[in-house]
């Protein structure tokens, strides 16, 4: 199935809710890479349902493309807008 949308908190079949529940291994993203303490440090036990509303798939998904930098600064902007450095 190329895409769907899994509803967790009001499911149409309360017993899928249900087997969801369970709680399960969960990796964090954006974490550094440590393989001495991968487990301990990099994943959490979650629950689906209770940590989401949707669960939405999508077989294949394309990298966004930046979009083109204004030519010149906005002065009401912060000389170091986004990164607020």
């Amino acid at each position: 199935m190329p895409a769907f949308l899994l509803p967790l908190r009001t499911p149409r079949r309360p017993e899928l809710r249900d087997e969801l529940m369970q709680p399960r291994l969960e990796r964090a993203i954006g974490v550094i890479y440590r393989p001495d303490s991968e487990r301990m440090s990099h994943y959490f036990h979650a629950s689906l349902p209770l940590q989401f509303d949707e669960y939405v798939w999508f077989d294949e998904t394309h990298a966004v493309e930046p979009l083109q930098a204004p030519r010149r600064p906005s002065p009401e902007l912060p000389e170091t807008y986004p990164f607020g450095l």
